[in-house]
């Protein structure tokens, strides 16, 4: 069996790939630019891909039976297109929940008592020559006495609610089933009682553009918001003037609508500010959650060719 693992390097240099490397014949690329792959995956019977887009245009006349999408959200495959040509379709569910919920706790937690500053405050000098014993702006207050709205109920929005709750927190849910654990209400009254709105929910048209200019004005001022989902779920220009304009508190970003975000991106203008936390679509990838991401990826292409189903969206 032949392999194209076409962006590998997004897995990371100390991931091991040797499940998959075990199924067959392996050609392995660091990345691959959208006109180069078609031809990488040609005499492919499986690829394997993670942020690349697949569609028509790059899988019609190719031998490809199988994608192992390396990921929970698979908006980047053309799947009608791949229902139609009778190719195969797998993902990774729940094998990077932790890695998330940790990365999105400590953004708030940052967030939310001024991690950035008062670390600053140290490492520039300024402690040492102020001569006092502590500084205590900005002010920051205690989580327990606040609310933490969690959009989307899943795996990941679960077990951030857990953790919030063990905090202390009120948790708010908005989410498609019910969850009894947690008061459950739309997305309008979550944005208006929160102190902190984390977001875990996949990318569809329903939550496309979810979080806009009606909804970040329904929030309270000082809100710290989080999204660790897909950056189109939220309005990235009335994001930034938002936080421009200090009508939110603090704002941390790991997902962006176009990744890398290029210099005319809106959050370039937010870079360097204290109350900001961008980091590089990392959530996901803790070192156990890659190599988790990798062997169940191998198990599932085992199982498809053995004619057994797992994990199988098309």
């Amino acid at each position: 069996m032949k392999i194209a693992i076409l962006d590998a390097a997004t897995l990371g240099e100390d991931v091991n790939l040797a499940p998959l490397r075990n199924l067959g014949e392996t050609a392995e690329f660091p990345t691959t630019a959208p006109d180069q792959v078609a031809a990488c995956l040609a005499d492919a019977d499986m690829v394997v891909v993670n942020k690349i887009k697949l569609n028509a245009s790059n899988l019609a006349g190719s031998s490809v039976k199988l994608i192992c999408v390396a990921a929970t959200g698979y908006d980047n495959i053309d799947i009608e297109y791949c229902r139609s040509a009778g190719i195969a379709l797998c993902n990774v569910p729940g094998y990077s929940t932790d890695s998330v919920a940790q990365l999105t706790v400590s953004m708030v937690l940052s967030l939310a008592t001024h991690l950035p500053e008062y670390n600053s405050f140290v490492a520039d000098g300024s402690y040492s020559a102020s001569g006092v014993a502590n500084k205590l702006t900005p002010i920051y207050h205690e989580i327990s006495a606040m609310t933490w709205g969690v959009v989307g109920g899943g795996g990941i929005g679960s077990k951030v609610a857990q953790i919030a709750e063990a905090f202390g927190c009120k948790v708010l849910m908005c989410r498609r089933k019910p969850d009894l654990r947690y008061e459950q209400v739309s997305l309008d009254e979550l944005c208006e009682r929160s102190d902190i709105i984390t977001l875990h929910v996949p990318l569809s048209d329903e939550t496309r553009g979810m979080i806009n200019e009606d909804r970040i004005g329904k929030m309270k001022k000082n809100v710290i918001l989080v999204n660790v989902a897909r950056g189109a779920v939220t309005d990235e220009e009335a994001l930034a003037c938002a936080l421009e304009e200090g009508r939110l508190g603090g704002l941390g970003v790991d997902v962006y609508s176009a990744e890398p975000f290029p210099v005319s991106h809106p959050f370039t203008r937010l870079l360097g500010r204290d109350n900001v936390c961008l980091t590089p679509h990392m959530a996901w990838g803790s070192a156990e959650a890659r190599n988790r991401c990798v062997a169940i990826m191998a198990e599932n292409a085992r199982v498809f060719f053995d004619g057994g189903r797992q994990n199988r969206i098309v």
